[in-house]
């Protein structure tokens, strides 16, 4: 029994929805679904239809695409409307959001050692951003100039609506009080296992194309989440580049597809999915090696 991940599928390309079905059955194993699946409701169900027969448990957290305001039925339809009914799409399915209940792993540990006899929890999560991963001499009411000058403007800025909320860092704010409320109700002695589209940690940003995406990319709020709710292992996408990294003991997973362009030179040509998810649980055991404790300097970030 494995749990898998796999993130930034964008079934908008079509590239991407050409491999979707050539997934065999996972009867034993469980599959987390960290982000960007798609932008529309259409899209969503797709992948479900497709992963939910397939795996004995999926779980999904939303990305920033799946956020952007769509027509559905003829409606615009953004904001938290767009998130209640993406939640709506995964019931449908069966399939664990982070509106719902956090379910404990029944497989195998992470192999922590004695630490680890208690309960393993996984937690689908969704903390959007607040732009306070932008360098700290830049002002809030400088950010989109300074990431002009990068040609870096997110499309977030026009295409995800936060309504009700007045902004988006609003919205992110609320995300952050509930699922902190959440988290601190665990039983004592639980390891997590934290599912986020964006990464929890700035110096885990490897955006060296588009550097001065970094504002829409997380929040520092959650920069010790990994030891403060004793995380085995952080599973996050939303960077297109997948990695394996070391923080305190805890391992982190970016576990992205990406667009087409972006895995034809990695991978040599279309991948089979199973390929590319990454196993999160038992995963390998846990000794880094050297100097992955990296922090990347401001340069390596903004520059």
């Amino acid at each position: 029994m494995r749990l898998l991940a796999i993130s930034d599928i964008h079934l908008g390309h079509p590239e991407n929805r050409a491999i979707l079905d050539d997934v065999p059955p996972h009867p034993e194993d469980w599959l987390i679904l960290a982000g960007d699946v798609g932008e529309s409701l259409d899209h969503m169900a797709r992948a479900l239809e497709v992963f939910a027969p397939r795996f004995a448990r999926v779980l999904w957290v939303p990305g920033n695409h799946e956020l952007w305001t769509t027509t559905e039925g003829g409606v615009p339809l953004g904001g938290q409307a767009k998130y209640d009914a993406l939640v709506a799409v995964a019931r449908t399915w069966g399939v664990l959001t982070p509106e719902d209940p956090y379910p404990r792993w029944p497989g195998p540990p992470p192999g922590m050692g004695p630490a680890d006899d208690g309960p393993v929890v996984v937690c689908p999560l969704f903390l959007l951003y607040d732009y306070s991963f932008r360098p700290p001499e830049v002002a809030l009411a400088e950010m989109r100039d300074w990431a002009m000058e990068g040609h870096a403007l997110c499309a977030d800025e026009t295409r995800l609506s936060p309504a009700p909320h007045p902004d988006r860092p609003t919205w992110c704010d609320a995300r952050l009080r509930q699922t902190e409320a959440r988290l601190a109700a665990l039983p004592d002695g639980a390891r997590t296992i934290l599912i986020n589209h964006f990464p929890l940690r700035r110096d885990l940003l490897f955006i060296h194309r588009v550097p001065r995406l970094a504002p829409w990319c997380g929040t520092v709020a959650t920069e010790d989440w990994h030891r403060r709710y004793n995380a085995a292992v952080v599973v996050t996408g939303h960077q297109h580049v997948p990695r394996t990294d070391w923080r305190d003991g805890t391992r982190f997973e970016e576990v992205s597809l990406g667009y087409p362009r972006e895995w034809r030179p990695r991978l040599g040509g279309p991948p089979r999915l199973t390929d590319v998810m990454r196993e999160i649980l038992p995963g390998p055991r846990p000794t880094p090696p050297p100097m992955t404790e990296r922090t990347a300097d401001r340069a390596s970030l903004y520059s």
